[in-house]
């Protein structure tokens, strides 16, 4: 029996690789990228209980990008597969929270560890694929990002476990942490690689166990985080990932009476209905559910009279093109005083003429293909709605294609597409 007080290697952040023109680094991205481009189509399960669960409704995983070409095909299940999740976590429920907490952790150290090295490419050429990220996104989305969390998790974690309460003379007050007592729901976007791994990880770090829901637009880079966890020693049950039409899973996991966490990021609009959900089955839950959300917003820029041109027109662009401004961080709009104005048009349209939009597999792209034809149709509206209305007016671009990937040049009112 171990009776020292461990301490997990101080954290610091990934540095994050430049990939520039005939680095080796880039060299060996475009490999693993091609090379998983050109693969057969990855078949991938759903993972229940370490078990691969394969059924007969599957979906073709395709780029953003390419949405013709076929990288994989998930396999979709139904209620039955929800039950059999919760039944896993359940099941590893005692053994993993009774696990002594720098166990639970060196499983997560170890994932960093292989992400930083072998791992890496892998991770990024899936993000790239399923996601359309370009290389630099990727490398700070996936790798760096991801392995952060894993890294800075484990130390928050021993920071946590060593909060003791003050004690009285003749007392000797202390504080034990348990895990919660069912099951956690982990509900991932598609944006962020790192942000789906976390959240499930982030609640089994601290003794929970996890039934996990990632985006359908990001199974395919999710799979490959399932294999990176059983390759680093994370146990059967532990985290159960489940590829189930959100209604249908929701069912099924805010009836049960060990539901015991949300975990979710994601729209506002699904999180207020999922708490709403929540709020009504009170009654049928063994202890009160903690729920934890991250929902989207609207970022904006705003500039002083005194500002530095070049700098705002630079802010603007990478705030609102970069990953085709799919992120919560993204500009969606700019208050300019009229001083700066002109010069700032003039600059602005100039700079946005250059971006270059197009494939991953070109690190010269900037920007890339939105994420679903639904996101496409819906921007492509906005668009319209810009070019009827009498009040406003398209500076640059305004136009859009989907016949090869979703593309759309146009962001805030502002964007161009040289290629298209």
């Amino acid at each position: 029996m171990p009776n020292a007080f461990f301490q997990v290697p101080y954290p610091e952040n990934e540095p994050v690789l430049n990939y520039g023109p005939d680095s080796p680094e880039r060299a060996a991205q475009l490999a693993e990228y091609e090379r998983m481009l050109n693969q057969d189509p990855v078949q991938v399960p759903m993972v229940i209980g370490g078990r691969k669960v394969l059924t007969g409704d599957k979906r073709p995983l395709t780029p953003p990008h390419d949405h013709q070409r076929v990288i994989g095909h998930a396999h979709f299940g139904e209620a039955s597969h929800v039950k059999e999740a919760i039944d896993s976590a359940l099941e590893a429920r005692s053994a993993w929270a009774s696990l002594d907490w720098e166990q639970r952790a060196s499983i997560f150290l170890r994932a960093a560890e292989m992400l930083a090295g072998p791992w890496r490419t892998r991770i990024n050429a899936s993000t790239m694929l399923a996601q359309g990220k370009n290389m630099h996104q990727a490398e700070i989305d996936a790798a760096c990002e991801f392995i952060d969390f894993l890294r800075f998790n484990c130390h928050f974690a021993q920071e946590i476990y060593a909060q003791q309460p003050e004690s009285a003379p003749g007392l000797w007050n202390r504080l034990e942490y348990r895990a919660l007592e069912g099951f956690v729901f982990a509900i991932t976007p598609f944006n962020f690689t790192a942000i789906a791994g976390n959240l499930p990880i982030a609640a089994a770090l601290m003794g929970n166990v996890v039934v996990w829901k990632p985006s359908d637009e990001q199974i395919y880079s999710a799979h490959v985080i399932m294999e990176l966890l059983h390759e680093a020693g994370l146990p059967e049950g532990v985290i159960n990932l489940v590829t189930v039409d959100g209604p249908v899973a929701g069912d099924v996991v805010f009836n049960h009476p060990d539901f015991s966490g949300l975990h979710f990021t994601g729209s506002t609009g699904v999180f207020r209905h999922l708490w709403q959900t929540i709020g009504q089955n009170i009654g049928q839950y063994k202890t009160y559910p903690r729920i934890v959300g991250e929902t989207g917003g609207k970022d904006f820029i705003i500039a002083h009279r005194s500002a530095n041109v070049d700098e705002v027109v630079t802010g603007i662009v990478r705030g609102s093109f970069e990953f085709q401004g799919q992120k919560c961080s993204a500009a969606s709009r700019v208050y300019l005083p009229d001083n700066l104005w002109p010069e700032i048009q003039e600059k602005l349209t100039a700079e946005v003429a250059t971006i270059k939009v197009g494939s991953p597999a070109d690190p010269t792209n900037f920007m890339g293909a939105v994420i679903s034809q639904r996101s496409f149709d819906k921007i492509k509206g906005y668009i319209e709605y810009a070019k009827n209305s009498p009040d406003a007016d398209i500076l640059c671009g305004g136009g859009c294609d989907d016949s090869v990937g979703y593309f759309r040049p146009t962001h805030g009112g502002l964007g161009q597409n040289p290629g298209l």
